[in-house]
């Protein structure tokens, strides 16, 4: 399952969402983001899941590999949804047995929430796959400039975000390295109950601990051997500049939004 974690990665490849200003690709990750959470009806998923599929190909990206980010999540979309039909309550019963009882409203609140887990995936996808992480670093950096009213250190946040998701994919490659060590040494991983797989982890762990540890204290020996001292009065050797595109961008996000807020509006006026 860990070979399978691809989030944090930058797939480089010339498409449009890769040309895209990085300040608007994360206000548009927000903004859909939040739309997602309006998806009530069955239109309005749909919507979303067609929108999700036409940025798939527009990035130029397989969607397998927006689909690895999703496999490690499944036993929580299972979870959640087995809650949702145990616990929401209904009125229109479709099943019953004992004191359990299977509504249709349970069963659409359960299908409705792991869609928007799927698409909540796909999307935040979107934004580390067509960014590099330093664009992102300057985007996010860029976005929070305000917060410097309040004497905050936005380069500190901006830097510290970029490097846990640039080392993420890192991380990923170091816990199957221990794995493969611990398993040419005798460890068994796949077999067992739950606690001894639990169990089975603590060779992994602290391995990867002392090695996190270890790359942490080699970056800040770097970066200090560089006399880096932060964002003040450092220049930038690209400058992000947004076009036409980018707000056009934004428009087609803003507009598919909308049209999930005017569907639920629809539903419940009871047009479908």
């Amino acid at each position: 399952m860990i070979h399978d974690i691809s989030f944090g990665q930058y797939y480089p490849a010339s498409s449009v969402l890769h040309k895209l200003d990085a300040r608007f690709k994360i206000i548009m990750t927000l903004v859909l983001v939040v739309g997602v959470f309006f998806c009530n009806s069955v239109c309005s998923i749909a919507l979303a899941a067609l929108f999700c599929i036409t940025m798939m190909l527009l990035s130029k990206i397989p969607i397998p590999t927006f689909l690895k980010n999703l496999k490690p999540l499944i036993p929580i979309i299972i979870l959640t949804f087995i809650l949702n039909i145990i616990y929401v309550p209904g009125e229109h019963v479709i099943w019953s047995v004992w004191k359990f009882q299977l509504t249709t409203e349970a069963l659409q609140t359960a299908v409705f929430i792991a869609f928007r887990i799927v698409l909540l995936v796909i999307i935040t996808s979107f934004l580390t796959y067509t960014t590099t992480p330093t664009a992102l670093t300057s985007a996010i950096e860029d976005l929070l400039k305000w917060l410097k009213l309040f004497k905050v250190d936005v380069h500190s946040i901006a830097m510290m975000m970029s490097i846990a998701l640039r080392f993420i994919p890192t991380l990923i490659d170091e816990i199957n390295k221990i794995i493969n060590a611990q398993k040419a040494r005798g460890a068994d991983f796949d077999s067992g109950n739950v606690i001894h797989k639990l169990k089975a982890l603590v060779p992994v762990l602290i391995p990867l601990f002392i090695s996190s540890f270890r790359r942490a204290y080699e970056l800040a020996n770097a970066m200090e051997c560089r006399c880096y001292n932060g964002g003040e009065g450092r220049t930038k050797l690209k400058t992000m500049q947004s076009g036409l595109k980018d707000y056009i961008a934004l428009g087609v996000c803003l507009a598919v939004v909308s049209g999930f807020i005017l569907l639920n509006m629809i539903k419940i006026a009871g047009v479908y």
